[in-house]
């Protein structure tokens, strides 16, 4: 792909951008949409994953990712994996499920808030940088220093200059990381329109979803394009040799699952380190202790 282009001049902001969003988004033509993020040909695919091949595939790339999370420890490795994409692309997901098998003291998602008064007045990158990793550690990005280049660009919360600076520096920036020792790998999870929109239907009809749902989530709906542009143009700039962008499939969400753990485990290559089995020691033997009575505990009710 192409690693320069000039770059487009802003375009003016379409009309009813200033009314809800939940209007606005019916006002996008349908036909420029629907390749607005996804490949010029979608590849020729199975049918949809079982449930039962899904789960035994993802139990048996759970045992890779404790084999590479403790070889990443044994050999003082340093890796940073950040995902990003449109809203309801399934990066959450993906995370979830790579978290799941690994130890928490040192595998951990970094997923920050909207930043501070006082962080707004810093070096952009500086609030990220206390969650790089240390030797033996993996830190997941949900979301990064990519929001100026996708959420901040298109809401206008930072400015032109802001912008431009961001573009210029984050390439020098993740070199220093690289060039410091940090396996840096940068997912982008592509999800179709037409799968966008089912998705976010199913959120606003599930309670326990619906709190993904939030305001910015309908308002990126209805400036589909404008996040298209932005997205191409930080591809533009930002998809180098030392830090490439890997795009992910992602309106199935059991392949993308299991085709970024797969990949994720191929950019770190680990052997088995597996300790021998554990022989348990017998217990103590009882000594005569009588232990105090349950009754003067308290337990919670159990309604079940």
């Amino acid at each position: 792909m192409a690693k320069t282009k000039a770059r487009e001049d802003k375009p003016p902001s379409p009309a009813g951008r200033n009314r809800r969003p939940e209007r606005d988004a019916l006002d996008i033509p349908a036909a420029a949409i629907n390749q607005a993020d996804v490949p010029d040909a979608a590849p020729n695919r199975a049918p949809g994953l079982s449930t039962k091949s899904y789960e035994a595939e993802l139990l048996r790339l759970n045992i890779e990712l404790v084999k590479w999370a403790e070889w990443i420890k044994a050999r003082g490795l340093k890796v940073v994996a950040l995902f990003e994409g449109r809203d309801a692309a399934g990066k959450g997901g993906a995370i979830k499920r790579i978290m799941e098998p690994l130890n928490p003291r040192f595998a951990r998602v970094v997923a920050l808030p909207a930043p501070t008064e006082r962080e707004r007045t810093q070096w952009y990158f500086q609030r990220y940088v206390p969650h790089l990793p240390a030797a033996g550690e993996i830190t997941l990005l949900d979301r990064s220093w990519y929001n100026r280049a996708g959420v901040e660009r298109v809401m206008g919360f930072c400015s032109e200059d802001e912008y431009q600076e961001f573009l210029r520096s984050c390439p020098e920036f993740e070199r220093m990381l690289v060039r410091s020792g940090i396996i840096l790998l940068k997912y982008w999870f592509s999800v179709s329109d037409a799968e966008q929109e089912r998705r976010f239907q199913g959120r606003m009809d599930d309670p326990t979803k619906r709190w993904k749902l939030s305001p910015m989530d309908v308002e990126s709906r209805a400036r589909w394009l404008d996040y298209s542009k932005a997205k191409d143009e930080m591809f533009a700039h930002t998809d180098f040799k030392q830090a490439p962008w890997w795009v992910v499939r992602s309106d199935d969400k059991k392949r993308a699952r299991l085709n970024v753990i797969t990949h994720l485990l191929g950019q770190v290559p680990y052997e088995d380190l597996t300790p021998e089995p554990i022989v348990l020691p017998p217990r103590q033997k009882d000594t005569g202790y009588v232990r105090p009575p349950m009754s003067d505990q308290t337990f919670i009710p159990e309604p079940f």
